[in-house]
């Protein structure tokens, strides 16, 4: 049994284990189920500058090889690996508890997620894996899983249960779209093409889980959400993205040895088979959306508008092939999101890494045009022998640092890079009494396929993780999390006070498209009045919580128009990773981004011996 989970500053009593063999629903399959998981305490609202009244400071030494600013699936992913690479890795997080936008809380005993909740690839291992399950599989780390197949869907046309796999969607397609659509769709998989998902400013975060082939090997991103190649491009340039294990990855000359030299004759096989009609095809990925269905021929509207919806849920990097391919399913941990978040800090932990909460960072040190530390708000200095390392987004990284320190050019270029919307959210707890008890996990809800499936208000999504697990909510429970998929204009609430009569009209208003979104999908059981937890985010919560710049789900980068930044900086020694980075938004695109980081601190050696210990 592994040991529980220690914060810095934080009591043992805060911290809460929580028993795995919790009553589930018997229609879903479980894996890894004897795991131990352990639960951080909950946030509690109060300022991250002190720790049960106590001034804020680090505990042991304060200084470290490698200093990582903040606690996001990306920067901890990188500080595991560090640990795991025996260098001395700080974790300073601002908040109360770890894992950024993936971080769970609980009220009243309701375990609520306030990020991503659709996931697969948990249990991959191997060189094709999730990149977050191959940093997982370096720290000997596991997540017990529910697995399940579907999800619910309510469009203009009707509502129907959607099946992962190659032909559980086409009774569904014949009745809303007819015989016709049914040939264009099997036309669309069987012809070989290939959709490769890239996350834009419509995308969903939804945490999608295999992990890039295309995307993750040539950076792309596709506003719209999708790039489509017919199968002399993308399959070729699939498979040789494929054989390049993420993290085999790293940002020096050293990945010709961990990447290119390693993993050679894979690559040389696919580049011989992509041949250079492939190469040129390849670069119809850049083409507007539009065009790009276009040019396969999609003439039913309703085809047409189901792939513009997959590619902008499958947020981050998605084969299109794989969410329809034989033997796919979808998975959620047993204990939310959160044990993502708490697997990832087990393991930091069990290889020598520290994570420090409430350590707010005000400012990252730079001496002599080098990165030497930071300095935290109650005006300790950390120290950082090699590295700091930036887990913020762009713009909050841009604020951590001097001016002086930084080109014009460079804070130009960030300030000017254009951000993807904010959300709106709903967490409610309610009695599953009266609701029928067939319940699905997830939900969405599409109000008006004209509008497009990035208008603000038009896309809901619905995730009632205790259908799968009751160790989420209080005996007879359940809990829900709705929210608008980074469609919320931040713009509106700009300015807004918290307190006034105003701002809370206008959170009741915008509300509203995500309670009736609700009532659709739990059914007529379901009464918003009787909700024992009832709690609505703005993007001023999304600001103010996670302390991401205007709520922003992220940068907004248009293909053609834009690749997302690379990790290093014009500061020697000070490094970024997450969303603000290549390959992009999404869990395994943040997962990739915090282990390039780490493999690029390292040796070429010490690398290449991970690589063979985990046997990729």
């Amino acid at each position: 049994m592994a040991s529980p989970l220690k914060w810095a500053h934080l009591p043992a009593s805060t911290i809460k284990s929580f028993p795995l063999n919790s009553v589930v629903n018997s229609k879903f399959k479980f894996s890894n189920c004897n795991a131990p998981s352990f639960l951080a305490r909950n946030s509690n609202g109060q300022e991250p500058s002190v720790i049960n009244g106590l001034p804020s400071s680090i505990s042991g030494k304060s200084e470290a090889d490698v200093i990582v600013i903040g606690s996001g699936i990306g920067g901890l992913c990188c500080a595991g690996l560090l640990a795991r690479y025996e260098q001395d890795v700080l974790v300073l997080e601002s908040h109360d508890q770890p894992g950024g936008a993936a971080h769970s809380f609980d009220i009243k005993g309701y375990k609520f997620d306030s990020g991503p909740s659709l996931f697969s690839g948990f249990q991959s291992r191997g060189p094709q894996a999730n990149p977050l399950a191959q940093v997982l599989d370096a720290l000997g780390e596991t997540i017990p899983c529910a697995k399940y197949d579907s999800w619910m869907v309510y469009i203009p046309e009707g509502e129907f249960l959607s099946r992962i796999g190659p032909t559980g969607f086409l009774t569904d397609l014949e009745k809303y779209a007819g015989p016709a659509a049914v040939q264009e769709w099997r036309r669309l998989l069987v012809s070989g093409a290939r959709l490769v998902v890239g996350d834009d400013a419509g995308g969903v975060g939804l945490g999608g889980s295999v992990v890039v082939d295309v995307g993750i090997a040539v950076g792309l991103d596709v506003r719209g959400g999708l790039g489509v190649v017919v199968k002399d491009a993308i399959l070729p340039l699939s498979t040789a993205a494929m054989a390049l294990p993420p993290l085999s990855i790293r940002g020096d000359l050293g990945v010709i040895s961990t990447a290119a030299a390693r993993y050679a004759p894979s690559l040389l096989k696919s580049f011989v088979q992509m041949g250079p009609r492939g190469a040129l095809g390849a670069t119809k990925l850049l083409r507007p959306f539009s065009e790009i269905l276009d040019s396969l021929e999609l003439k039913d509207p309703f085809v047409r508008n189901w792939v513009d919806l997959l590619a902008f849920l499958l947020a981050g990097i998605y084969m299109f092939a794989e969410w329809y391919k034989p033997g796919c399913v979808l998975e959620y941990p047993l204990q939310g999101t959160g044990a993502i978040v708490e697997t990832l800090v087990r393991g930091i932990q069990k290889f020598g890494g520290r994570i420090s909460l409430r350590s707010h960072v005000d400012k990252v040190v730079v001496e002599n045009g080098r990165a030497v530390g930071v300095r935290l708000r109650s005006g300790q200095f950390v120290r950082a022998k090699k590295a700091v390392v930036s887990n913020a987004s762009m713009w909050d990284t841009l604020n951590l640092v001097p001016n002086e320190a930084l080109p014009k050019s460079f804070q130009e270029r960030v300030k000017s890079t254009p951000q993807c919307d904010s959300f709106m959210h709903l967490h409610l707890g309610f009695d599953a009494e009266g609701v029928r008890e067939d319940l699905d996990i997830h939900h969405i809800v599409v109000n008006d396929w004209k509008r497009g499936v990035d208008a603000d208000q038009n896309v809901v999504l619905i995730s009632i993780p205790s259908a799968v697990s009751s160790e989420l909510a209080p005996p007879g429970k359940h809990i829900l999390h709705a929210y608008t998929p980074g469609t919320e204009p931040f713009q509106l609430w700009e300015g807004l006070d918290r307190r006034s009569d105003e701002y809370k009209k206008l959170k009741a208003e915008r509300a509203e498209v995500m309670w009736k979104a609700v009532e659709r999908a739990v059914g007529p059981g379901f009464n918003r009045e009787k909700c024992e937890v009832k709690m609505v985010g703005t993007p001023l919560t999304h600001q103010r919580f996670l302390r991401r710049n205007r709520g922003t789900y992220g940068p907004a980068i248009e293909a053609g128009k834009g690749t997302f930044p690379g990790h290093s900086t014009p500061i020697p020694q000070l490094y970024c990773c997450g969303d603000s980075t290549f390959p992009g938004i999404g869990v395994p695109a943040v997962a990739a981004s915090g282990a390039i980081v780490a493999n690029t601190l390292v040796s070429v050696s010490q690398h290449s011996q991970l690589l063979d210990a985990v046997g990729i």
